[in-house]
């Protein structure tokens, strides 16, 4: 907005009226929180993430070395490979429906 004309910019973020009304809102959530015995955790999404990511990437590449392993021992060049594989996708999406249906403590 020109400077003359009447009005708010509200691309100025150092309102101290709006910082002071998010340290409320933060503070009322945080009790609102506490009243209904809810512990609030800002990691868990991130360590839920992460648990879930291991998850996918370990049992891929596991399954995958042992289907290697499997082909070069017995002779069944990619056979092995590509069971364990699809053993190894199941696996992982397994553990992902496990880990995304835990309730939050």
């Amino acid at each position: 907005m020109a400077e003359k004309e009447p009005g708010q910019d509200f691309g100025d973020a150092d309102d101290p009226r709006l910082a002071a009304l998010d340290q409320r809102l933060a503070k009322a959530k945080a009790d609102g929180a506490a009243r209904q015995g809810v512990k609030v955790d800002a990691d868990r999404g991130y360590s839920q993430g992460s648990r879930v990511i291991s998850a996918l990437i370990g049992s891929l590449v596991g399954s995958a070395l042992i289907g290697w392993l499997f082909d070069r021992w017995f002779g069944t060049a990619p056979w092995a490979l590509i069971v364990m594989l699809f053993l190894g996708i199941g696996v992982a999406f397994r553990q992902i429906i496990r880990i995304s249906g835990e309730r939050p403590e």
